[in-house]
């Protein structure tokens, strides 16, 4: 039962019989506030704000690092020693690499393939220099261990063998 019909509590309608019909109160020192301003202050807030940022990121897929056995190293070991036989000859062929690239936020990452003309390959630093340069004027490079798959018209004749 609702509260004061039970016959024990007094009865609102008369316990505020004489102030149900007075005017509104409008104050003198505030202007009134629009309806669209007094819905915004009761409008809820994210008590958890970032909440579905994370669920998020933790839905986000990534995949392991594959290892290769040695018959794929070979075949790209080959491919490398193509590509810099290539270069010593003064070309920069086009290649698309097949390279693991880390994620950022948590274990795992992602396989991404580029094409690009490669400038050298450093073996000190164990990478493919290429061609192309990034925001501040620096080559870009490919780990020589994250790579796993190498193609290009050049190379493709590795392969079949």
């Amino acid at each position: 039962m609702a509260k004061g019909m039970t016959g024990k509590e007094p009865d609102p309608r008369i316990v505020y019989a004489d102030i149900i019909d007075l005017p509104h109160h409008q104050s003198s020192k505030h202007p009134h506030m629009s309806l669209y301003d007094r819905a915004a202050q009761f409008a809820s807030y994210k008590a958890l704000s970032g909440y579905e940022d994370m669920i998020g990121e933790e839905a986000r897929q990534t995949n392991r690092k594959i290892d290769l056995e040695e018959p794929g190293l070979d075949v790209l070991n080959q491919k490398l020693n193509l590509i810099n036989d290539m270069l010593a000859d003064g070309e920069n062929p086009a290649v698309s690499f097949t390279f693991f690239v880390a994620d950022a936020k948590k274990a795992g990452g992602a396989y991404v393939t580029r094409t690009e003309r490669v400038k050298r390959i450093d073996a000190l630093e164990q990478a493919v220099i290429l061609c192309s340069a990034n925001a501040n004027g620096i080559n870009e490079t490919i780990p020589i261990r994250d790579i796993v798959e190498i193609h290009g018209d050049s190379v493709d004749s590795v392969d079949s063998d």
